[in-house]
């Protein structure tokens, strides 16, 4: 990884993780996680009119990203901050994750799943070893029911997200990439919560060029974050319509922070568009991608993020598709539903 040429400060609050806590994660999770590869598609490239290269984290331990900023957490602990265990709320990858790095840690893990959680996810994580606690499909449920076990339980809280831990974990993938990719113009992730995307941002700016832009992709059915953008404030996230399970929640006050200050757009696709970029990935490169981690592709097929003559990167975050759906999710191709203005 190169030397950063963008020394602009971020006039952010000190929460927000600096350049030390970055190489700090990446040596915190070193030889826990995989490096995971980058692919191209010259047919892809062809349809984009730019060179992209995939990073390709559906090929991470538990099948997504997460797993980098549950490790960061959990091994910055100490003994007696992790000895009653560790509690999160997910719909997912963020559970497996945490899952995964509690047995690592040896700590016990208790998980809050919304009860339309993916069955491939309940699976992974119970295979992990945790304790899963099902509730109603909001953020006020996942939020509630977290707090009663950790009254219960006494176990220690790790956000999926908005935590400064988490976003410095998430960005070790970007200083990974930057290693990989020589003088890429733009990285584009997709954005839920926002750990990735301010983890990406800020890897960016402290360790690659001034001229490498970081852009958050979003379904027009989950919409929130680029409505943050655009009012200055954070919008609460709408009504879980989109197939992308992934990315339903609202972002926190340490990733908007982060967003505002550092990434250069959030471009929105279609739901038939998630469904069409999973297919070209599936049938063109031969790689299974979750809809989430086909949202970037997806918002570059629509033109909302404009590729056209520049090397850009595209985080796959992940693969963890339940395949009993699938037909389902292909049918959108052709049946979207319609999308909220």
């Amino acid at each position: 990884m190169t030397a950063s040429s963008n020394d602009a400060p971020l006039d952010l609050p000190s929460r927000v993780p600096r350049r030390q806590d970055l190489r700090a994660a990446r040596e915190r999770i070193a030889g826990r996680t995989h490096r995971t590869p980058l692919f191209s598609c010259s047919a892809i490239n062809g349809i984009v009119g730019g060179d992209l290269f995939f990073k390709c984290e559906n090929f991470q331990k538990g099948g997504a990203f997460k797993i980098r900023g549950a490790l960061n957490h959990l091994f910055s602990l100490t003994e007696e901050e992790v000895r009653r265990g560790v509690v999160t709320h997910s719909s997912g990858n963020h559970a497996q994750a945490l899952a995964m790095a509690a047995r690592a840690r040896g700590v016990p893990a208790h998980i809050v799943m919304p009860e339309t959680a993916p069955r491939v996810k309940i699976a992974a994580v119970r295979g992990y070893g945790a304790e899963i606690t099902f509730c109603a499909a909001t953020e006020e449920a996942r939020t509630a029911t977290a707090a009663r076990i950790m009254e219960e339980t006494g176990a220690h809280f790790v956000h999926p997200y908005n935590d400064p831990l988490i976003v410095a974990g998430q960005g070790t993938a970007t200083m990974e990439i930057l290693d990989q990719v020589e003088n890429p113009d733009m990285i584009v992730t997709p954005v839920g919560g926002g750990g990735l995307l301010s983890g990406s941002a800020l890897a960016a700016r402290y360790f690659g060029s001034s001229r490498l832009s970081v852009w958050g992709a979003e379904p027009e059915l989950a919409s929130d974050a680029h409505q943050s953008l655009r009012e200055g404030q954070i919008v609460p996230a709408l009504p879980p319509r989109t197939i992308a399970d992934g990315l339903l929640t609202s972002l926190g006050d340490v990733t908007f922070e982060i967003i505002q200050a550092a990434v250069e757009g959030i471009g929105l696709c279609s739901e038939g568009g998630i469904a069409r970029a999973m297919r070209l990935v599936w049938e063109r490169m031969k790689l299974l991608v979750e809809p989430s981690g086909a949202v970037p592709l997806a918002a570059i097929l629509e033109r909302t993020i404009d590729v056209r003559g520049k090397r850009v990167v595209v985080i796959l975050s992940g693969g963890n598709v339940d395949l009993a759906r699938i037909p389902e999710l292909l049918a959108l191709e052709d049946n979207p539903p319609g999308a909220v203005s």
